[in-house]
């Protein structure tokens, strides 16, 4: 405990830097207004701003990259309450009652509860990140390729399993970015692979423009300007303070609210999604009045925006300290380290300790600042709400073309990045998830290398994967799970007949 108090006073001393202050100012403004901005979102924001921190040191990096992950958790409600539409895919709960305030003269009450239970809850998150991730980081240097190869399965079938998307067409994008991961140079052999003569394609296809087309230009191109526009309710400033009853209200939601998001934060998913939807469920059955849900209850705002900040927060556990994306964002981040020369996993605690402290600490000051933007600035982002998209979004795919190009002056790489950006609107269309493409890129390279080195442990006996115990754990969840959605598949094919026939024997009888 005392050795994780004075690694931590190293970390705010890293983020106390001006420089890195700056950037952590700098992620938190930009972030909340990627959440205020409708059809954006964190994933399409940190994807486009990518290619700005390559001027950065790593630690700048993701303390930017990061601010704009849980600032946009705080700008989502924003919208969700001045406008009824989520400025972010977390803060859809928020809407139902957040709206309904608003409707009642409290607009001013709800941003402010949805501000402070942000707040509270991020704080608890980034304790609980520090009291978590550096033990576990020890226990993950134990790890050999077989675990490794095991825990990467698990991680992709298990964002499969909690997928919104069926667990086979999720497990079919994650196949497809394992596949693209697999150009270029082979790193046992020296082969070209699968690379069509593109010298550019040596290194492979770079993480940036895959995730720039998929989910900044995907998300313009399937993201109609009529859908983001409505009447914005204006708080004044004065409202702001939500009276003596509200704060009561949503004390224990707020508590209830972190604790539960940041558990479901640390496993793979979309934590920060279900955290909300999760909350909103049990504030409503916990409540002495469910029939308020729906028409303005307090509780219905302070729990999901609380449990979606404490899940943001949570999902950087086994990404700092084992190395493991719990989702899209966190495979982006990573992919940013790998960047920058630093690669994810339980040696960063020991081998980087600058960044991963001054991580941590950054985490803390940055929950402060984006508590002092929200409220102030409230009056600013609703005006930037009033700007038409037909002007904003063709700045936004400027911006992801020029950021694309900067990043290693390849024109390939645009080319890829309007591939991607298709590929990632006909997805949308044909309702695919294309954040497990991204997943299974990300994931490719660490894969085939674990695989590739347990195989020459074992002299090419795959064996080796059921004779380690904690391998074989790993594996073992794999077929749980795997056997959990067949069974739900083959219960709801079951359903679906029994609803058929009834219907054929109803039309028989008409």
């Amino acid at each position: 405990m005392e050795s994780t108090l004075l690694s931590l006073a190293h970390g705010f001393a890293v983020a106390f830097q001006p420089d890195n202050l700056w950037y952590a100012f700098l992620g938190c403004l930009v972030g909340t207004l990627v959440g205020v901005l409708p059809g954006i979102g964190p994933l399409s924001g940190i994807s486009i701003l990518l290619p700005v921190t390559f001027g950065l040191n790593a630690t700048q990096a993701v303390i930017m990259l990061a601010g704009i992950y849980y600032g946009s958790q705080y700008g989502g409600s924003t919208t969700s309450i001045l406008m009824r539409i989520p400025g972010e895919a977390s803060s859809v709960m928020t809407c139902i009652d957040g709206n309904a305030m608003a409707r009642k003269g409290r607009a001013g009450a709800a941003l402010c509860i949805a501000a402070v239970g942000s707040f509270v809850a991020g704080t608890f998150g980034v304790i609980m990140l520090t009291l978590v991730a550096p033990p576990l980081a020890t226990i993950a240097l134990r790890f050999g390729p077989p675990e490794y190869t095991a825990l990467l399965v698990l991680g992709l079938i298990f964002l499969a399993y909690m997928s919104s998307t069926s667990l086979v067409r999720t497990l079919l994008m994650a196949c497809i970015g394992l596949l693209l991961g697999m150009i270029g140079i082979d790193n046992m052999t020296g082969h070209f692979r699968y690379s069509f003569d593109l010298a550019e394609l040596g290194d492979g296809i770079g993480i940036v423009p895959v995730a720039v087309g998929l989910f900044g230009l995907g998300e313009i191109l399937s993201t109609p300007s009529h859908k983001v526009r409505g009447e914005v309710i204006s708080p004044k400033f004065r409202e702001l303070l939500p009276n003596r009853q509200e704060w009561g209200e949503s004390v224990m939601p707020i508590a209830r609210g972190s604790v539960l998001g940041f558990i479901i934060g640390i496993i793979p998913g979309s934590a920060h999604i279900i955290s909300s939807f999760l909350s909103y469920a049990l504030e409503k059955r916990v409540s002495k009045h469910p029939e308020e849900f729906g028409k303005g209850a307090v509780a219905g705002v302070a729990g999901p925006e609380s449990a979606n900040n404490a899940a943001s927060t949570g999902a950087f556990v086994p990404m700092l300290s084992l190395g493991i994306p719990t989702g899209p964002i966190t495979a982006v981040l990573i992919g940013a380290l790998m960047i920058h020369g630093v690669p994810a996993g339980p040696q960063l605690v020991t081998e980087h300790p600058d960044l991963f402290w001054g991580f941590v600490a950054s985490m803390y000051v940055g929950n402060l600042m984006l508590l002092a933007l929200n409220l102030p600035l409230v009056s600013v982002f609703v005006t930037v709400l009033r700007i038409p998209y037909a002007y904003l979004y063709p700045l936004i795919i400027m911006f992801c073309i020029v950021g694309v190009y900067e990043v290693s002056h390849s024109i390939v790489d645009v080319y890829i990045m309007l591939i991607m950006g298709v590929l990632g609107y006909g997805l949308r269309k044909f309702n695919f998830d294309p954040a497990p493409l991204v997943l299974g890129l990300v994931i490719a390279p660490l894969l085939e290398q674990s695989l590739r080195q347990s195989l020459i442990m074992s002299n090419g006996n795959y064996f080796i994967f059921f004779s380690r115990p904690i391998a074989l754990g790993l594996l073992i969840v794999c077929a749980v799970l795997l056997a959990l959605s067949a069974l739900a598949f083959a219960l709801k094919r079951k359903d679906w007949r029994a609803k058929l026939a009834e219907a054929e024997a109803g039309e028989a009888q008409g």
